[in-house]
């Protein structure tokens, strides 16, 4: 359960439109945002918090729910026309409290806890809730054995990490199919239920997944940005060229502007990890590295003509 009521976490009124939601939570990401607070715990759990609050006020269907029964109405199996029905046959003309549905130790007039549980998380029983005379709870039914949880770790390469897709991974003996989200992290937790170790009689744990996302001889990632080394000759950085490098989107031209320097860097807007759930796209940044070609004869003539044009020393106002 939140702390918070979900508009409150965002700072909106009930009535906010979907564009003045979308502002707040951008708002507060970026100020509560885990690589702009590194270490912080309270930002993180924060982050988490306006997180699952704009989760479920940027979908309608989910907001609905919300709005008419709170966080209850957005649990997993949760039956919005089994509780109406509930609501009109016991709640009278003030509905039903929630507190004496399931706080109470006799529930609401005596009913069974039980039947009503699985009327709105379940499915439903035909007839409509049951209700228990005595007023007493029946015993509650054993929960399954479980089996234990397992963790690995699944080694996928940078462009999956950065796309998204599917891995081939082997665990418990069996080949299984792990689904990648797009613009996973090193180090993100992937949860398979179900693929833990089994349980006689029962049901088998969960598989933990450790993501680890191997290097690139070319990419690397940096907070929510790509980087990218070009490597250029000399004439192309001295005269300026047009080159082709490639990007999660497919293949760019970019234009190195005449006398770039080793160890420029171009700004690529929205060229780096495409947009994914709520992140829109980020950037690429191109350093550029000028590349010298293999000593000749001719080289070394064009090198001498070159020391011949420098007229000071370029490393005259170095000083600490």
């Amino acid at each position: 359960m939140a702390d918070k009521d979900f508009y409150e976490l965002l700072g909106v009124p009930r009535n906010a439109d979907a564009d003045a939601i979308k502002k707040a939570y951008r708002a507060l990401a970026l100020k509560y945002h885990p690589d702009r607070n590194p270490g912080d715990k309270r930002a993180e759990e924060t982050f988490k918090k306006i997180s699952s609050a704009y989760d479920c006020l940027s979908d309608a269907k989910k907001r609905a729910l919300y709005d008419e029964f709170g966080e209850m109405g957005l649990r997993d199996g949760f039956n919005a026309d089994q509780f109406r029905q509930y609501q009109n046959a016991y709640g009278g003309a003030g509905g039903v409290n929630m507190e004496d549905l399931f706080g109470g130790a006799g529930g609401a007039g005596g009913a069974d806890f039980g039947s009503i549980f699985e009327q709105f998380f379940g499915g439903g029983v035909p007839g409509g809730a049951r209700v228990n005379v005595g007023g007493r709870r029946p015993p509650r039914p054993r929960p399954p054995t479980r089996g234990p949880d397992l963790e690995s770790e699944l080694q996928i390469d940078l462009p999956t990490a950065v796309r998204g897709g599917e891995v081939a991974f082997s665990a418990n003996g069996s080949a299984i199919k792990v689904k990648v989200p797009a613009g996973v992290r090193d180090g993100h937790k992937l949860r398979l239920a179900g693929k833990g170790v089994p349980a006689p009689g029962g049901v088998p744990g969960d598989l933990m997944l450790t993501v680890k996302v191997q290097e690139h001889p070319s990419f690397r990632r940096e907070g929510d940005d790509l980087h990218l080394r070009v490597p250029v000759t000399f004439v192309e950085a001295w005269r300026g060229a047009k080159v082709k490098i490639p990007t999660p989107q497919g293949d760019l031209t970019v234009k190195i502007p005449p006398g770039t320097s080793s160890g420029a860097r171009l700004r690529l807007r929205g060229r780096g990890i495409p947009a994914h759930g709520q992140h829109e796209a980020s950037d690429l940044i191109a350093h550029i590295e000028i590349v010298l070609p293999p000593g000749t004869a001719a080289i070394e003539d064009a090198v001498a003509a070159l020391e011949r044009a420098y007229d000071a020393d370029p490393r005259s106002d170095l000083r600490f």
